[in-house]
């Protein structure tokens, strides 16, 4: 009797490491405009292709071609790529303030900003959205204070949050915007439960859900993906896959279902693929993924096809695990370059214009951060009050708080 083989562990491993050469072969990316726009209320398993490929619209001239061109103005993308630089700028002198000793912590956007920014114009001004820590671009198309956002990141005495979240980790629920948790993947199950509770209250808001592609591997995930189906709950699930998680490659969280849109096929869910280096699309797919929602037909769950291109955070080098020039590389390019080039080839931009809007967003943001920093950092001025710890949290503070309270003297 032959021996039986042994038994092998499996690791997945990206295409490329450090010192070689970045590889994204294994990226099938089909021609703009090719991928079929299907009706609304189609049926989940009528466009399960979809789950495979990637719905784009712009193509490498910078024209809108295909099926899902949305219906938005020159203006209004205008404002898009407005909203899309404003972010970057943003994200680069909250960086420097990091690098300061202004603030502890710091994630940035870059590359990635088209997804939150198209996906909020698409939503009603009252829809909830349940974030993780990369899509401020919520905020800043929905007209967010910059300043309350940069007191946020420096925890002083005007912190809209006192104090009581890292840095990042904005809130604001008259701009949709759920508090964000730190306990990655728990706003994902969050997000449909509170869509639930819209439907059974006969409400008209939706809810949208957040969670990067690393924590889909978290059993919330799994979980939320349950009750949408079960209860067609109004809600978009997006997944944002940025091909890397902390320092992990996507395909440790994918396993083996191809792409993270096709989870959604298990569960009787529509699952879509969209270019997310693309705002016409990403818009499109978004208004598509809201129109299901609101006409009771349940959730979709969205793949955000994109790209990490800086670290994950103040606190990560991206040198360690993936190619130094592995973004240069990434195939569906910049954001904010797609989308200025399909503006000038529209006769609605120049790149004399984009110079001076570069330049008036940081005079913007400069002006923002000073005031910001007026009120006081991470190590210098005011901070919140030791009172507020124990404000917000009982109706009726118990009397050992009470006690706590008094010792201190606040």
């Amino acid at each position: 009797m032959n021996s039986p083989t042994p038994l092998r562990f499996h690791v997945p491993e990206p295409a490329s490491r450090p010192g070689g050469k970045p590889d994204f072969s294994g990226v099938s990316i089909p021609k703009a405009g090719s991928v079929r726009r299907p009706p609304v209320d189609v049926l989940p398993e009528e466009i399960r292709d979809l789950a495979y490929s990637i719905i784009r619209v712009l193509n490498h001239e910078g024209r809108a071609i295909g099926p899902w061109v949305p219906d938005l103005s020159l203006d209004e993308l205008v404002a898009g790529l407005r909203h899309m630089m404003t972010l970057r700028t943003f994200d680069a002198r909250m960086q420097m303030a990091q690098r300061q000793g202004k603030t502890s912590f710091y994630m940035q956007h870059t590359g990635e900003e088209a997804v939150s920014c198209a996906f909020r114009i698409a939503l009603g001004p009252d829809d909830m959205n349940f974030p993780t820590y990369r899509q401020a671009g919520l905020l800043i198309a929905h007209d967010y204070p910059l300043v309350d956002m940069m007191c946020q990141i420096y925890s002083n005495e005007h912190d809209p949050l006192k104090g009581r979240q890292l840095p990042v980790m904005y809130s604001s629920k008259r701009h949709g915007f759920f508090s964000i948790s730190g306990n990655l993947a728990t706003q994902f199950v969050q997000a449909v439960g509170w869509a639930m509770a819209s439907a059974i209250k006969r409400d008209n808001r939706i809810a949208a859900a957040w969670i990067g592609d690393g924590s889909t591997a978290e059993s919330d995930f799994h979980a939320a993906l349950v009750f949408a189906s079960t209860y067609k709950a109004p809600v978009v699930l997006n997944v944002v896959n940025n091909q890397w998680a902390i320092s992990t490659f996507q395909g440790i969280a994918r396993g083996g279902s191809g792409t993270f849109a096709a989870r959604g096929l298990g569960f009787g869910i529509p699952a879509l693929r969209v270019d997310g280096n693309d705002y016409l699309a990403t818009y499109a797919v978004a208004k598509w993924a809201i129109e299901r929602a609101r006409l009771n037909l349940g959730p979709t769950l969205i793949e955000y096809v994109t790209y990490r291109a800086g670290a994950h955070s103040t606190s990560d080098d991206p040198s360690a695990y993936r190619p130094k020039h592995e973004s240069e590389e990434w195939p569906l390019g910049d954001p904010v370059i797609r989308l200025k080039q399909h503006l000038i080839a529209a006769g609605a931009w120049s790149e004399e214009r984009h110079k001076q809007t570069e330049a008036e967003i940081l005079a913007t943001v400069i002006a923002a951060q000073k005031e910001a920093e007026a009120f006081g950092t991470l190590h210098s001025g005011g901070k919140p009050s030791a009172r507020d710890i124990f404000e917000d949290v009982y109706a009726e503070l118990p009397p050992h708080l009470r006690r706590q309270r008094q010792q201190i003297g606040v």
